[in-house]
């Protein structure tokens, strides 16, 4: 009798996980009833120990895999980079490093032909590893619940790797500098409602269409990738744009100048002043996003392994909690730094620095002394002073320099710089410091 009551209670286990699992899969409850208690049947014909305790395990992490491969399938601007999976051993990846392309003779009449070496070098990856953090199912919230807990957790563990997933895939695609090859421009609109930036254009986009034109990236497999505040200014100022505009799952909108165009909110940011890529994962505060572009059959992307880790509440007498993570390896990276670029959002033409500072420059006597400098900042503010012979101090809305060396007879002039950083906006401002010589 005992027996009998465990089978039915590990019955009514298999059944409730299994229902489980298959609704987040999409599949009717009853095939994960009957797979989960199939493969139940197998581990009681298996030796002690060997399937029970990794069953649920196992099948979560084929239903991860599958969730993260259906997403990247429906995700079109991702889908039209070429899958290098076969390359992969052990989560990481090797693979030629392409040379030069070969020169192409047209009527050629100059024998023997000279040879030319194509040198390719061997490159190895290690795919990036993305973990999320494990999340505590209690047997109380299974049992006593209106809703499947475990189904919701699994599910915002699976969205919140794909989010970093293909963010940080864009940001690998994106150029880490504006170079010849990978060009980065700044929009040239008028300024947005908010004064901030300055909006993109058709122009632009047909500024980076000659940049690719340039580097003869040829026009099948060009793809720009719009952040939403460029989608939304092409909508607000552009009515042929907005009567082509159309947003299914996987984001596609009109093709423009030959670009294939998708809409991403997760683009990455860059610094206006010297157009460099803002690092992924840091802090986009004062910094503008921008717009992607890549040439598809020049790009990679491998997924490696995914593992589920799981503790059971039974294993928990404390606590009488399941645990559950889960770690998948991802990469997505340009074959050669070239055929990608970017268009960045522009600062707003003329708008009012959010710091200023009076006064604007500052000159001492070659005997020194100490000059306030007033700063105008509605939120924190940092200052650095350069400049061999000064220093400063910071107080409230105030800054005091202070030149400490007297200038006596051979002494040449000095001169450095105050610089102070509106730490919400990341505006900058620098007063110029000069100390007359001797």
């Amino acid at each position: 009798m005992k027996k009998f009551i465990l089978f039915l209670m590990a019955v009514s286990v298999n059944c409730l996980f299994g229902s489980t699992i298959a609704v987040a899969a999409g599949l009717p409850p009853w095939t994960g009833m009957v797979a989960l208690n199939a493969l139940g049947v197998v581990g009681s014909l298996a030796p002690q120990g060997v399937l029970k305790a990794g069953i649920y395990t196992e099948v979560w992490t084929g239903y991860m895999i599958k969730a993260l491969r259906d997403e990247a399938s429906k995700l079109g601007w991702y889908s039209k980079i070429r899958n290098f999976n076969q390359y992969v051993k052990n989560d990481a990846i090797h693979m030629n490093d392409i040379g030069l392309d070969p020169d192409v003779l047209i009527n050629n009449t100059t024998y023997p032909l000279d040879v030319q070496a194509l040198p390719d070098s061997d490159k190895a990856f290690s795919l990036d590893k993305f973990q999320t953090k494990p999340t505590p199912v209690t047997d109380d919230e299974l049992y006593a619940l209106s809703y499947d807990k475990m189904s919701s957790v699994i599910e915002r563990h699976r969205d919140a790797l794909e989010i970093n997933i293909y963010t940080k895939a864009i940001h690998s695609l994106a150029p880490a500098a504006n170079t010849a090859n990978t060009p980065v421009l700044l929009t040239t609109g008028d300024n947005d409602s908010g004064n901030t930036r300055r909006k993109i254009t058709r122009q632009d986009i047909i500024r980076l269409k000659k940049s690719f034109d340039v580097q003869k990236v040829p026009v099948t497999g060009r793809i720009l990738v719009l952040c939403s505040d460029h989608v939304n200014d092409l909508l607000e100022s552009d009515q042929k744009f907005a009567d082509q505009y159309y947003n299914y799952t996987t984001g596609k909108i009109s093709n423009l100048y030959g670009f294939e165009v998708y809409e991403y909110n997760e683009c990455p940011y860059y610094n206006t002043s010297d157009l460099t890529k803002i690092s992924f994962g840091g802090s986009t505060i004062g910094y503008m996003q921008a717009s992607v572009a890549f040439y598809a059959p020049r790009m990679m992307k491998a997924d490696g392994s995914t593992k589920t880790y799981m503790s059971q509440a039974s294993a928990d007498p404390l606590y009488q909690r399941n645990l559950v993570a889960f770690r998948t390896y991802n990469i997505c990276l340009p074959l050669k730094n070239e055929c990608i670029g970017a268009i960045v959002s522009a600062p707003a033409a003329d708008a009012t620095p959010s710091i200023v500072v009076e006064p604007a420059e500052i000159e001492f006597t070659n005997a020194g002394g100490s000059q306030v400098v007033e700063v105008g900042c509605a939120s924190n503010y940092v200052a650095s002073i350069t400049g061999t012979g000064f220093s400063k101090s910071k107080s409230g809305g105030t800054v005091t320099v202070t030149a400490t060396a007297n200038n006596t007879e051979g002494d040449t002039a000095r001169t450095g710089t105050l610089t102070l950083k509106d730490l919400a906006t990341g505006d900058t401002v620098t007063v110029p410091i000069s100390q007359a010589g001797a």
